[in-house]
């Protein structure tokens, strides 16, 4: 099998690539960059496995897919700074990435009829109530512009493929980039006290974990939407960030405060973002590990 893997510059592109490397599988990875840009660990890219691609650009995805004739296209490239998407300036680009873009890489995998994987977003729903969100539901109110693009990117999908997996994720960490759990620890560092959300809730996604999950989806021809984040419960980014510095021995102290209280946000978040996952499991796919699991893991992996 033949992975072909966009965004390999960013937390979860570069974790499947790792997870392809691990199996065995030819695969190649591509960004926007000329030339790799991301952890050079010596198993997610290399020289002969990377190609730039400029997913907004329909010709070039179609010449440059079609030439690799991949089995599966595992679709990880975004716009993810959701506050700058909602600047003036940034919103044709937004869109351009996340639906275009997507509706291109679509396009090519419907001609060559091989699988896809569209990686979404707890972003697409309004957030509101407290019951799980689940993956068929179809009740979709994006607070932002980031949502709204993920939204109509899950679409182009749907529309376009028969042979599609479209996964919904929450709260991403992973090793290759920015991520919540680094900017706390760097926060914690110089701050006696932090002050952090606690009326929004749901369950962060470690990419390592989950690259796993894509890979097994990859294998199957289990096509529909899904849910993937770690086990352990739903919590709040300040019950997050207590046991992040528990983990790592530090005495911070963490105060909760609401959205209203703490401000700054420029993009409306979801209160609600617990998103149900029981349809993994219905569907036989191993669920992935608790995020405290998942936390302590991580630490040791970035050597903080």
């Amino acid at each position: 099998m033949k992975i072909f893997v966009t965004g390999v510059g960013g937390q979860l592109g570069h974790d499947v690539m790792n997870e392809l490397y691990k199996r065995g599988y030819e695969r190649v990875g591509s960004d926007v960059a000329e030339t790799y840009s991301g952890v050079a660990d010596g198993s997610a890219v290399t020289t002969a496995s990377y190609v730039s691609l400029d997913i907004t650009d329909a010709s070039t995805v179609d010449k440059t897919i079609t030439k690799i004739n991949p089995d599966v296209v595992i679709h990880c490239a975004a716009w993810t700074a959701v506050d700058m998407a909602e600047d003036d300036d940034k919103v044709e680009k937004v869109r351009a990435v996340n639906i275009s873009g997507t509706k291109n890489i679509a396009e090519v995998c419907k001609k060559l009829d091989c699988k896809m994987v569209y990686i979404s977003t707890d972003y697409v729903f309004d957030g509101q109530g407290t019951e799980p969100w689940q993956p068929d539901c179809k009740d979709y109110k994006p607070l932002n512009v980031y949502g709204q693009t993920k939204l109509e990117g899950e679409l182009a999908v749907s529309q376009t493929l028969d042979k599609y997996f479209i996964v919904r994720i929450a709260w991403v960490f992973g090793f290759n980039g920015k991520n919540f759990i680094k900017t706390m620890l760097n926060v914690g560092k110089t701050h006696d006290t932090v002050c952090v959300v606690n009326d929004q809730i749901g369950t962060p996604t470690y990419t390592y974990d989950l690259a796993r999950l894509l890979v097994d989806m990859a294998e199957t021809e289990k096509y529909g939407y899904y849910h993937a984040t770690n086990e352990g419960g739903y919590i709040s980014w300040y019950d997050f960030t207590k046991e992040i510095y528990r983990q790592a021995g530090y005495k911070t102290n963490v105060i909760p405060v609401t959205t209203e209280e703490y401000g700054l946000s420029k993009a409306a978040r979801p209160f609600n973002s617990r998103l149900d996952k029981s349809k993994l499991v219905e569907a036989g796919f191993e669920p992935l590990p608790t995020w405290q699991d998942a936390v302590s893991r991580y630490l040791k992996e970035i050597e903080f």
